[in-house]
């Protein structure tokens, strides 16, 4: 199993930035793909970016390609989302998420549905 810590959250102003951390627990931080999920008030909640275990692919959801970008850092076991050019449609809770996919091959990112690993979330809120 593997347990995940996010932290990076805050209020910023739009047009602004803020970087998100999660950091896993475990030894076997290389054998999962990882993700970033949002949920805003009111809404379900939904993808924001995924990577593959060696972080040799990724993917994103439309409405926030080109201002995000998913990375991770295998020796510090932590995986990061550098959020750019906020605007308010982005205030959410923010969770990373994992996905074991040892089996896939390491450029294998996977479909929302293989996530199965949460942590508990950071606020991040977009100011107009």
């Amino acid at each position: 199993q593997v347990q995940l810590v996010e932290s990076g959250g805050g209020l910023v102003q739009a047009g602004g930035s803020l970087r998100l951390s999660c950091a896993a627990s475990g030894r076997t931080f290389n054998s999962y793909a990882m993700g970033w999920f949002r949920q805003a008030p009111g809404k379900e909640r939904e993808f924001v970016a995924g990577i593959s275990m060696n972080g040799g692919s990724t993917n994103y959801a439309d409405s926030v390609k080109g201002r995000f970008t998913i990375s991770r850092d295998n020796a510090k076991i932590t995986v990061y989302l550098q959020m750019n050019s906020l605007n308010p449609e982005d205030t959410a809770v923010y969770y990373c998420a994992a996905a074991w996919t040892a089996t896939r091959g390491s450029y294998y990112v996977p479909r929302q549905s293989e996530y199965g690993y949460w942590g508990q979330g950071t606020q991040v809120t977009v100011s107009s």
